[in-house]
């Protein structure tokens, strides 16, 4: 099985750079993407439901701002927007959906921001993800988080720590969930493959920043631990243009 997410930076304008041609290419059997920045009725009918595939779309009240969405080929056993929280769902920022074996998330983080104006919003919204899947895994469930974190858990997960020790996405407080999340029992499926530092998902875009990879792993799945060995592989694809996010891929055995 293989899943696919991308944080297109607005998918009406990742429309126009290719989106769809890529999207054909990838013989994907669920995609999702973060920061849609658009309600479902705002796309063409070939976004919004393409070919093959049934869509799902959670779209911030806010517009184009935030939202998730997900392409999936075979219809999940359920679909759920949000975590239950008036204020974070109102932001699009969680779409759920069961599959037999596990149940996805797709998660768009939110940004700390400058003078880490939301940094207490954002760690109300990690501390209720976490509740969450301690709610599913006590249920039985399989967890398959992915998404953009904002958060760059590690020094290898970014070009220039020590310089952005106290910036958005690498904050102290940040990390920490991370180790958390970690700790309660869950496994960044990327490292489980990839342990050297040089591997990003996020560059800024101000000129020759991409193309020198000074750049920040945001873009992750992370599972339950019980669900490591279901995992075949996982790449990145810094080739791939139309955001400043690249997607990430993860195959699943069985």
């Amino acid at each position: 099985m293989k899943l696919i997410s991308w944080n297109v930076n607005g998918i009406r304008a990742a429309q126009s750079k290719g989106f769809l041609d890529w999207f054909g290419a990838q013989e994907a059997d669920v995609v999702c993407v973060q920061e849609t920045k658009a309600q479902p009725e705002q796309v063409d009918l070939f976004l919004k439901n393409p070919s093959g595939f049934h869509s799902f779309w959670h779209s911030a009240e806010k517009p184009g701002y935030s939202g998730v969405a997900i392409f999936s080929k075979a219809e999940p056993l359920s679909v759920r927007e949000g975590l239950g929280d008036p204020a974070i769902d109102s932001e699009g920022r969680v779409l759920v959906a069961e599959y037999p074996g596990f149940t996805l998330i797709n998660a768009y983080f939110p940004n700390s921001q400058r003078e880490h104006a939301r940094l207490g919003y954002k760690l109300e919204f990690c501390r209720k993800m976490l509740e969450f899947c301690d709610g599913l895994k006590k249920a039985g469930k399989n967890v398959v988080l992915c998404g953009d974190f904002n958060i760059a858990h590690l020094p290898i997960d970014l070009k220039n720590p020590k310089q952005n020790e106290n910036n958005a996405g690498y904050l102290p407080q940040e990390r920490a969930w991370l180790d958390d999340f970690a700790k309660a029992g869950y496994s960044d499926a990327f490292r489980e493959f990839v342990s050297e530092g040089g591997h990003y998902t996020w560059w800024s875009y101000r000129p020759g920043v991409r193309e020198k990879n000074i750049g920040w792993r945001l873009d992750q799945f992370w599972v339950n631990r019980e669900f490591v060995d279901r995992l075949s592989s996982i790449r990145h694809q810094p080739e791939v243009m139309g955001s400043d996010h690249c997607p990430v891929v993860l195959k699943l055995r069985g």
